[in-house]
This record gives C-alpha cells, sequence and structure tokens, in this order.
C-alpha cells in the first residue's frame, strides 16, 4: 500500500574543509508531489522500516525550555497550522545546522523533512541523506562523475508517530530513531537537535519476551517439535510485525502460539510471572531471530543450526569444549569427502 505524503522539505548542509563551518543551503518552498518523489518517499520508507539498529524515545521533558525554539515547539507550530510546513523545515534546518556545528563530525548531506500518511499511521521523517558519487560512461568511452543520494547508507534519522504523539504525549516511545554505528556522538547530536531521549529499550523487551517463550514452552512440558514449532511461530509474527513497522502485542503473539489450546495461556503466564515486558512494545528482530536457530563465527570457522536439533543432531560437551555434529548436510558431506580424497591422494604422492 503506498503512503500519502502531506508535505516534503529538502535542504543541504555541507561543511568547509579549510574552517570547518556549517554551510546550509535552503531548498525550494514547495517540492511538487509528482511519481518520482512518491517513488523516492516509498523507497526512504522502506529502507528505515528494515532498519533494525533502532531505538525508541520521547521528547525531553525540557526540550521546549529556555528562550529558543525547541523542536517540539516548531512542530506543534506547524502541526496547528500556526505557520506553513516550509517555515518550519527552515527552523529545523536552521536548528540542525547549529548542533552540527558543536560537533567535529562531517555528517553532512540532504536533510529531508517529510510529513505522509501510511497504513492509517501519521508520521513525520527527518533524515540527513549523504550523497555518492557515480561514474558512466557515454558512447564514446569519455567518463564522467555525477553525484547521488545515498539512501542505502541511511544513519541519520528519526521517524515521530504523530497519531501517537498527540494521544500519548506522556509515552516513551513515539519517536524511533536508527543507532549510529560510528559512536554515541553521532546519534546524540542528532537526538539533540530532535530534544528527544531514548525510552523503552526494544532490545531489552525483546531478549526478555524470548525468555518468557522459553520458560513458556518448559513449564508446559512441550515435546522438542512442540517447542520448535513454538518458536517459529513467534518468529514468522515478529518478522510480519517488522515489515509493517508495527508494535508487538503480547496478547497477539497469545493467539498466534495457539496458546489457548494449552494448559495455560501465554498471555496469563507473562501476567503471573511477572515479566518485565509491556503490553505492547517496538521490538529487535535480530534478537527475536536467535529464538529458533544459533549461529556462531570465529577463527575461520562458522557454524549455524536450529534450535531444534540441539541435543540431538547437534551435541555440545561444555567440559570438553567440542561440538558434535550429526546428520551432516548433504552438500557439506560431499565437499569433506572430496576434500578427504584431495589429501589422500597428496599424501601417496609425498610417499
Amino acid at each position: 500500500m503506498s503512503l500519502i505524503i502531506s508535505n516534503i522539505a529538502l535542504h543541504f548542509l555541507s561543511k568547509k574543509e579549510e574552517t570547518g563551518e556549517v554551510l546550509l543551503q535552503f531548498g525550494p518552498e514547495s517540492i511538487e508531489i509528482g511519481q518520482k518523489i512518491q517513488n523516492f518517499v516509498d523507497a526512504l520508507h522502506s529502507i528505515y522500516n528494515a532498519k533494525g539498529s533502532k531505538a525508541y524515545g520521547n521528547f525531553a521533558t525540557n526540550s521546549g525550555a529556555g528562550d529558543s525554539a525547541s523542536f517540539v515547539d516548531i512542530m506543534e507550530s506547524y502541526l496547528s497550522e500556526v505557520q506553513n510546513f516550509y517555515n518550519f523545515s527552515v527552523q529545523g534546518a536552521n536548528m540542525l545546522k547549529n548542533e552540527l556545528g558543536k560537533y567535529d563530525l562531517a555528517e553532512t548531506g540532504y536533510l529531508v523533512i517529510c510529513h505522509y500518511e501510511h497504513m492509517g499511521g501519521r508520521y513525520l521523517l527527518a533524515a540527513v541523506i549523504p550523497v555518492s558519487e557515480h561514474y558512466s560512461v557515454d558512447g564514446e568511452l569519455n567518463i564522467s562523475a555525477d553525484q547521488h543520494l545515498d539512501t542505502e547508507k541511511l544513519q541519520l534519522a528519526a521517524r515521530i508517530d504523530l497519531f501517537d504523539y498527540q494521544q500519548n504525549p506522556q509515552g516513551n516511545r513515539y519517536i524511533s530513531f536508527i543507532k549510529g554505528r560510528a559512536g554515541r556522538k553521532v546519534s546524540d547530536f542528532f537526538l539533540d537537535f530532535l530534544g528527544c531521549e531514548e525510552g523503552v529499550d526494544a532490545k531489552e523487551q525483546s531478549q526478555t519476551l524470548v525468555q518468557a517463550v522459553e520458560d513458556y514452552v518448559n513449564v508446559n512440558q512441550l515435546d522438542p517439535d512442540e517447542k520448535q514449532q513454538t518458536r517459529k511461530e513467534l518468529l514468522s509474527y515478529c518478522k510480519e510485525q517488522k515489515e509493517t513497522g508495527q508494535d508487538v502485542s503480547l496478547k497477539e503473539v497469545s493467539q498466534v502460539m495457539g496458546s489457548e489450546e494449552k494448559e495455560q495461556d501465554f498471555y496469563q503466564f507473562c501476567q503471573e510471572q511477572s515479566y518485565p515486558i509491556e503490553e505492547s512494545f517496538p521490538h529487535d528482530q535480530a534478537v527475536i531471530n536467535k529464538v529458533t536457530k544459533y549461529s556462531g563465527y570465529g577463527n575461520g570457522i562458522s557454524v549455524s543450526f536450529d534450535r531444534g536439533h540441539f541435543g540431538r543432531d547437534v551435541v555440545y560437551n561444555p567440559v570438553q569444549e567440542t561440538l558434535t555434529i550429526h546428520k551432516v548436510p548433504p552438500n557439506l558431506k560431499d565437499q569433506l569427502l572430496n576434500l578427504l580424497k584431495t589429501e589422500q591422494g597428496a599424501q601417496e604422492e609425498s610417499e
């Protein structure tokens, strides 16, 4: 389902190499929302949703304090129609410019601010998209260079769920943002620009959910196949929620696991055991993925197997620190047989 774009603005941030001064170039006052813009925002929305390293938060209680306006102030002035979208975006761009000037960071590029709707939700997305060079060759083999927006390298981005913000202003997760890979300074400056503080911990909530599911299948004494099927049901549900940008709901998890048919309902189990987990929460898919599969890499060895094989086809000896694999996969078996033949042939030649 395509999203509906209400407003979009584009500005450019750069830095002087000699002085480090941040320069800001404003974009056009009005951008026609044609098919190209529609495709661009669709792609940006999908790329943002697919980012696994997101955190969640809210506007800091003191973000509106002081003499100067904060991001939430100018956002409110736009939402209440005190000022138009372009003026709001210009103010936001100036705030980001001032914040970037405080840090010795080379985080420059195009600032995109977009107000849109998707599947009944209303969002405000702010992102700095880096610029990359690409090369082309014409019919006479002349090479030319050009620049493009490198959305695949998106690292500085945050999205405000406007429905959640307006209906639950005391909440702690109506803002989502990408956690920077280059250290806290990068994400810190972007959070300072928004006046945002981190709230619910998606990774921690996901770890608690995984532990609750494991405790549940053990308490109900499910056999190994039933346990693995329950884990797969959880994984499938969470993947669907991630693809649509929806929260994980404990009641929905209970339903997809078919726990009503078991002796104890999963949702009731969580309530009785008092797990520190919310009724619904944004999850970390990387954590959930581990519920059905174990994997590791080191010293040139890579191992991956479904959890259902543990203790049967895959046996670990913690004393000897050995891993025994039964029922070797056919494609690996063929490679190992060829390797044995090669080494035996080499040994015979040396003799």
